[in-house]
């Protein structure tokens, strides 16, 4: 099983799970964060530490979430490593909780 980082860190990308993960199984694009499906072990460090609860066990993703358990795993091939803390996007705040960002998703 894996964790997998959902719609809700679109546009906010905050990296306090990196810093937690002892795996480094976190992936950076420009405005999201993914999750490496073989490189997680499943610790559940970082779902408590996403301040914007973008973070769900594989097994609790909400229905209207599913596909990011693929694009979690198609980005982490494609983007790179991050394994330290960085600031969360400057408009994060202004992000948090709003529906409808898969489309905002920077590839």
């Amino acid at each position: 099983m894996t964790f997998v980082v959902g719609e809700n860190c679109i546009n906010c990308k905050h990296t306090d799970c990196v810093e937690v993960c002892p795996v480094d199984c976190f992936y950076e694009g420009p405005n999201f964060l993914v999750i490496h499906p073989d490189e997680c072990i499943d610790c559940a460090l970082c779902e408590p530490e996403c301040p914007v609860n973008a973070i769900f066990s594989e097994d609790e993703l909400p229905d209207d979430q599913q596909e990011f358990l693929k694009i979690n795993a198609e980005l982490a091939e494609q983007w790179p490593n991050i394994t330290e803390l960085k600031d969360a996007l400057p408009d994060a705040a202004e992000w948090d909780g709003k529906p409808g960002k898969l489309k905002l998703l920077v590839r």
